[in-house]
């Protein structure tokens, strides 16, 4: 059997992506480190930290809760971590199923209690004896504390059936007990990434800027959604990330308005947008990346004058970003430099204009945000692709350590203007508008980059995949041969 080969282009971007190392991981001295800056935020008390369960479904497989990994490094389910402090002393276990030789026929070696020690860098005990020993120090008078095991923070507040939920309902029905959530604490912390963790992070990046370059040679007229995202999601996994840290979204025509639109089974047509947003996680970091690419290899003029838009806006907000500087200045930057756009397109009234509704201040809403959904930032990156950041606290000054995208986007959906609240005022701007929106009708474009802030300034991590005009499409002229597996995206070429 013959081997498919790879073109040349190809090869030389994988040889680009620097291999596996040590130096592209986190060690048991910084996990440690993590838990004893945990137990510091407290003066005494039993801090509980489940990690995820087994899965009861064959797919998705099992993902490790990020908040629990940020602590331990441990990757194995139904785990749960306990703290102890009290007199200033701080005591650790982990607490895990017991070993089950007919279990580990079906999935593979699992770390026993006794070997715990050796493999996470804290104390082991058996799963069955976590229960009775959280209840004796809670009766004995020490307050409880409590990490959400969420896969994300996005939905931390809609916890009601997790396991560590389940237990701290359960422990407040038994009795009167003093008892918080560390999240707040905890996310400070993973707020500031380590050199380890930037190493991994510039892993998922450069991982990711292969993927989008393989896919900006391949998308054409009559190629389907679902090929680009196979083709994306297997270049991640061929060059060693644990696959997508996110589903990716690869949304064509009217789908490029969708701002999460994962379905991806849609044939793209000669004239549209695609919108390519998708990242990969390497060890569980994740990047972030987004291209909007036109399907025919060119920009039409008006998806070039948004797309335009977009770009200029994304680095008015970069240009603001410095160590001390906020998050608020940006925002203020990139926004003034969209409503200027859409004004000059005639998208809105003016670059001032406003529209009225319940939910507005006084004064009105901003036009320009019929269209800018999102706003012109982005967000942390890290062990979730929505991370803690440290501008997200306080001021929200950047801070040496920050790691997070920059993500502008515009989006041109006349439906929106049937939402607005029915008044004269509105009917008026709807009527002024409605013509040029359909002009720009289904022109969705965003433009997501991963930025870290370190001692030697801002660097600009997945600037590897072009986003100028020229460059984009420059590189969709260089049209991929064949796609892995055979045959090309789109139909058959003469």
């Amino acid at each position: 059997m013959t081997r498919l080969r790879l073109p040349l282009v190809a090869a030389l971007l994988l040889a680009a992506v620097p291999p596996a190392g040590l130096a592209a991981q986190v060690g048991s001295a910084e996990y440690a480190a993590r838990r004893s800056a945990l137990a510091a935020a407290i003066d005494s008390g039993v801090v509980v930290a489940f990690g995820a369960v087994e899965p009861v479904t064959y797919w998705p497989t099992f993902q490790q809760h990020a908040s629990f990994l940020y602590l331990t490094g441990f990757e194995e389910p139904d785990a749960v971590l306990v703290l102890v402090k009290r007199g200033g002393r701080t005591t650790e276990t982990l607490f895990v199923p017991p070993a089950d030789a007919r279990l580990e026929r079906w999935v593979g070696n699992r770390t026993s209690p006794e070997e715990v020690a050796r493999v996470a860098g804290i104390p082991g005990r058996l799963l069955a004896e976590f229960r009775p020993a959280v209840d004796s120090l809670v009766a004995g008078g020490l307050p409880l504390f409590t990490i959400s095991d969420v896969q994300t923070y996005d939905y931390a507040r809609q916890d009601s059936l997790t396991k560590g939920k389940a237990f701290a309902t359960d422990v407040a029905r038994r009795g009167p007990v003093a008892m918080s959530s560390l999240d707040t604490v905890l996310a400070k912390l993973r707020a500031t990434k380590s050199p380890a963790e930037l190493a991994l992070l510039r892993r998922a990046v450069d991982v990711s800027v292969v993927a989008h370059q393989q896919a900006m040679r391949a998308v054409a007229p009559g190629c389907g959604e679902y090929e680009i995202q196979a083709l994306v999601d297997g270049t991640f996994r061929r060059l060693g990330a644990d696959g997508p840290s996110y589903g990716s979204i690869v949304g064509s025509g009217p789908n490029s308005t969708v701002l999460h639109y994962m379905e991806d089974s849609r044939v793209m047509q000669a004239g549209e947008l695609l919108v390519l947003d998708a990242g990969a996680a390497f060890d569980h970091y994740a990047a972030d990346v987004t291209r909007t690419l036109p399907v025919s290899g060119r920009f039409t003029p008006e998806q070039r004058a948004i797309y335009q838009i977009v770009l200029d806006a994304q680095a008015a907000y970069v240009s603001k970003i410095r160590v001390g500087g906020t998050v608020g200045e940006s925002r203020a930057a990139g926004d003034s430099v969209v409503a200027a756009g859409l004004a000059a397109l005639g998208l809105i009234e003016s670059a001032g204009a406003t529209y009225e509704g319940p939910r507005c201040p006084k004064g009105g809403c901003r036009q320009y945000m019929l269209y800018l959904w999102h706003g012109s930032g982005g967000h942390g990156i890290g062990l979730n692709v929505h991370d803690p950041a440290n501008y997200y606290y306080g001021s929200g000054a950047y801070a040496v350590g920050d790691v997070f995208t920059v993500e502008p986007g515009i989006y041109v959906n006349p439906s929106i203007l049937d939402e607005l609240a029915d008044t004269p005022a509105n009917r008026a701007m709807a009527a002024k508008l409605r013509p040029v929106m359909a002009k720009y009708r289904d022109v969705g474009v965003r433009i997501e980059d991963d930025y870290a802030l370190t001692e030697q300034g801002l660097e600009h991590m997945s600037a590897g995949v072009p986003r100028d005009i020229t460059g984009v499409e420059r590189l969709m002229a260089e049209r991929a041969p064949e796609l892995p597996g055979g045959g090309k995206c789109g139909p058959a070429t003469p």
